[in-house]
C-alpha cells in the first residue's frame, strides 16, 4: 500500500494504470455539515499496485487521476458508484468513462439488490471485512493505520469482486442487462443539480396549481442557498417548511408567528424577507400561466388487484431468473403498465419485456393467470374459447 501525497507520484500511479483493462476506485468523504461533500482520500487499485490518494494534502493536482479517468481503454470499477462520481463531476466536470458498477452487475446476478460491499466481499472471497473504521473522520489528519488499512481494503478486495462478476455476466450473457444503468452513471447530467428541478425531491404532494408553483420557487431558492452557502438542504429550511410554505404562502414577518416550521423570530431574518418577496412574486402570477397540478389517470387503480397480480409476477420472474426486482421493473414502471399497454417504460422495452413486460401484459388483458405450485409461482395459459 502506498501514499501518494504528490502530483509526481500520482502521475507515475495512472501512467502505469493505463497499461492494464481495468483499475478499481473507491472515495472516502465527508458530508454531514455540508452541501458539497468533502473529499478526503481517493483510493484505487491494478491488478498489480494499490494507492491511497491523499487530496487534502496543500498543492497536490489530482489532473493526472482525471485524466486516467477519461481513458476509454481503462475501465473504472466501483461499487455504488453514484456519491464517488458526484465527486468528479464536481471536480473536474466530467464523469469517469468507461464505468463498471459492482453493485449493479451483481443485482443481475443472483446477488439480490443494492447488495452491500461487505455482503459482496463475503460472499465471493470469503473475507469479513472490518467495518469499524467506516465512519471515522477522514478528514483528520495523521490518518491510523487502521483506517489506511480500510480504505485500501476497499478497492483490493474489489478487484476479486469484479473479476467475479464479470465472467457471471459473460457466462450468463447479461452485459446487455445492465448497460443502460451503466451509461446513466457515465453520463454527467445525472450529477449536475438544477435548482428549478428541486421540488420534484419532495415527497409532499400539493392540489392546487398557485401550491405547486409556491414549491417550485420555494425548492429552488433553498437549493440555490443551501449551494451558495454549502450547508445541507435541511439548514437554510426543511422539506415540511417548504410544504407548509407552499400552502400558508405568508406575505409578512408577523405571519411566520403562526406557522409551526419557524421558531420565534424568523420573520424578522434575511431569509424570511427573500421567502416573502417569492410569495409575493408567486401570487401575482396570472392564473393561466400557473403549472399544472398532474391529475390523477383514469382507469384501474395501480394499487388496485391488477398491480398486485403483477407485482406478485415480478417476484417471481425477479426469483427465476435471480435478477432483482428493481432491475427487471420499478413500482412505476408497473403503475403505469395498469394504465397503459403502451406505457413508454423499461419494462416494456428489450430484455425486460422479454422476461416480464409480455407476461405482465397477458395477465393484465386476461390471456394469462398465476398459478400456485411445490416450484413456485407459474404463469398459467388461459383458454379464452373455454369461457
Amino acid at each position: 500500500m502506498k501514499i501518494i501525497t504528490s502530483t509526481t507520484d500520482l502521475a507515475e500511479f495512472c501512467d502505469a494504470a493505463k497499461n492494464f483493462d481495468f483499475v478499481t476506485v473507491d472515495t472516502e468523504f465527508l458530508r454531514e455539515t455540508t452541501y458539497w461533500p468533502i473529499l478526503c482520500l481517493v483510493q484505487m487499485a491494478t491488478p498489480e499496485e494499490a494507492v491511497i490518494v491523499d487530496p487534502m494534502v496543500e498543492g497536490i493536482d489530482l489532473s493526472p487521476m482525471f485524466e486516467l479517468f477519461q481513458d476509454t481503454s481503462v475501465v473504472k470499477v466501483f461499487h455504488a458508484a453514484k456519491q464517488d462520481i458526484e465527486i468528479f463531476v464536481k471536480l473536474s466536470g466530467k464523469a469517469p468513462q468507461p464505468v463498471f458498477d459492482t453493485q449493479v452487475a451483481a443485482a443481475v446476478c443472483s446477488f439480490g439488490d443494492s447488495i452491500s460491499y461487505d455482503n459482496l466481499v463475503r460472499q465471493i472471497t470469503g473475507t469479513q471485512v472490518d467495518k469499524s473504521s467506516r465512519f471515522t473522520n477522514w478528514s483528520h489528519r495523521p490518518l491510523t493505520d487502521k483506517q489506511l488499512t480500510y480504505a485500501i481494503g476497499d478497492v483490493t478486495h474489489l478487484r476479486d469482486c469484479y473479476l467475479h462478476i464479470a465472467n457471471l455476466l459473460e457466462e450468463k450473457d447479461r452485459r446487455p442487462w445492465i448497460e443502460a444503468e451503466l451509461n446513466a452513471l457515465m453520463d454527467k447530467e445525472n450529477y449536475l443539480v438544477k435548482p428549478e428541478e428541486a421540488w420534484k425531491r419532495l415527497k409532499m404532494k400539493v392540489n392546487r396549481p398557485r401550491d405547486l408553483a409556491m414549491m417550485i420557487e420555494l425548492a429552488a431558492w433553498r437549493e440555490r442557498k443551501a449551494q451558495q452557502q454549502d450547508v445541507p438542504r435541511g439548514r437554510v429550511v426543511k422539506d415540511d417548511a417548504i410544504y407548509e410554505l407552499a400552502q400558508q404562502q405568508p406575505n409578512s414577518a408577523k405571519a411566520f408567528d403562526r406557522l409551526r416550521s419557524f421558531s420565534k423570530g424568523f420573520g424578522r431574518s434575511s431569509s424570511a424577507e427573500e421567502i416573502i418577496k417569492i410569495v409575493t412574486r408567486v401570487q401575482a402570477i396570472d392564473k393561466d400561466d400557473l403549472p399544472k397540478v398532474p391529475r390523477k389517470p383514469n382507469g384501474p387503480s395501480p394499487k388496485g388487484a391488477i398491480g398486485d397480480l403483477l407485482r406478485v409476477l415480478l417476484k417471481a420472474v425477479s426469483e427465476n431468473q435471480g435478477v432483482a426486482p428493481r432491475i427487471i421493473a420499478s413500482s412505476d414502471d408497473i403503475d403505469q403498465i395498469v394504465l397503459d399497454d403502451n406505457a413508454l417504460v423499461p419494462a416494456l422495452a428489450g430484455w425486460r419485456r422479454d422476461v416480464f413486460g409480455d407476461l405482465a401484459l397477458s395477465i393484465k388483458n386476461g390471456k394469462m393467470a398465476l398459478g400456485a405450485t411445490p416450484d413456485g409461482i407459474v404463469p398459467i395459459e388461459v383458454d379464452v374459447q373455454a369461457e
